[in-house]
């Protein structure tokens, strides 16, 4: 029973050690606007600190634009708060 304990507070531990200021690239297939495909996920601690607050952000913006401007590009992309989902 102790070491059940113990793994449970050190699993909620783990789960508060999380960035909160996670963002991840999605993007749409060619023919499917509804196709979410993920590409990329920006999870770097340095959000943590004040300055860089919005580090992880612009960086899935900045792919994001990076991405959509290539010549012949027809898919969306896009970039949403929080780790990969499907």
């Amino acid at each position: 029973m102790k070491k059940l304990l113990i793994l449970i507070f050190l699993s909620l531990l783990l789960i508060g050690c999380g960035n909160e200021e996670v963002y991840t690239l999605y993007r749409a297939g060619v023919g499917l606007p509804d196709l979410r495909v993920h590409v990329a996920t920006f999870d770097s601690d340095d959000s943590k600190q004040a300055q860089f607050k919005t580090y992880n952000q612009d960086n899935c913006l900045t792919a994001m634009n990076l991405f959509q401007s290539q010549p012949n590009v027809t898919v969306r992309y896009w970039c949403e708060k929080g780790g990969f989902k499907k």
